[in-house]
């Protein structure tokens, strides 16, 4: 869950060729594309599934990998439910019952608020460079294609991921597979823009491989990067605030 642009060194005379990102470059600038040292964005969740649509709006505080909170804003009525997440550990806010739950083990990889992320989507914190062997593939048409084995020991659901991002280090698609080779979703990148002087893309469009004619759409409506977080948002008492 993130952003940076390779950077054009330019000489008096004539402009320098930007050095080839690494492997390692172009795996951390996806991991990182929407994450810095603290961030507080809104951002809207479009939903489809066979069953129902629906869009909500959220704002968003979190600090590096370990901390963040989310809010409903819209609609009414889901308006204050409310994630907070503090290392591997979360907790719902259900205002309707006025309710804290903190969510089990068991129920990690359930759905989060009805999309196609999983409770375990906001709480992994996994780095494709650490846990899996990668192989660039090439650069075709100004975009890379990686692809990233897990390790036997690693701490993750994915047996493979295919990263595919620009040479200026902005993603295009992260494609999973489980343990089997199948693939299982693919998370596509699309609408780059700039925010707080970051260029990174608006869209985030999740899409389960069994399902083509569902997805989650995130968009980033808003987005401020390492501004300073009062420590109490990433409390249980802020759930309720």
């Amino acid at each position: 869950m993130r952003r940076l642009l390779i950077a054009l060194l330019l000489t008096a005379s004539a402009p320098a060729l930007a050095a080839e990102p690494s492997i390692e470059e172009l795996l951390d600038a996806t991991d990182d594309i929407n994450r810095g040292e603290s961030s507080i964005t809104t951002i809207e969740m479009q939903v489809k599934t066979a069953r129902y649509e629906r869009t909500m709006s959220m704002q968003a505080w979190s600090r590096g990998e370990e901390n963040s909170l989310i809010r409903i804003l819209s609609p009414a009525k889901d308006a204050g439910t409310t994630t907070l997440k503090v290392g591997e550990d979360m907790w719902n806010y259900l205002p309707k019952v006025d309710r804290t739950m903190k969510i089990p083990q068991g129920m990690m990889s359930g759905s989060w608020m009805g999309s196609h992320f999983s409770n375990d989507d906001l709480v992994k914190s996994n780095r494709l460079a650490d846990e899996f062997t990668y192989v660039n593939e090439g650069l075709v048409d100004g975009v890379y294609t990686i692809v990233c084995t897990a390790k036997p020991d690693a701490p993750v659901v994915w047996g493979k991921v295919v990263v595919k991002v620009r040479a200026d280090k902005i993603p295009v698609e992260v494609a999973y597979y489980d343990e089997d080779g199948t693939l299982a979703r693919t998370m596509a990148f699309s609408d780059v823009r700039d925010f707080d002087g970051r260029m990174v893309p608006a869209t985030m469009t999740l899409i389960p491989a069994d399902k083509p004619e569902e997805f989650t759409r995130i968009t980033t409506v808003e987005a401020d990067f390492e501004v300073e977080i009062d420590d109490r948002i990433f409390t249980l008492q802020a759930l309720k605030e």
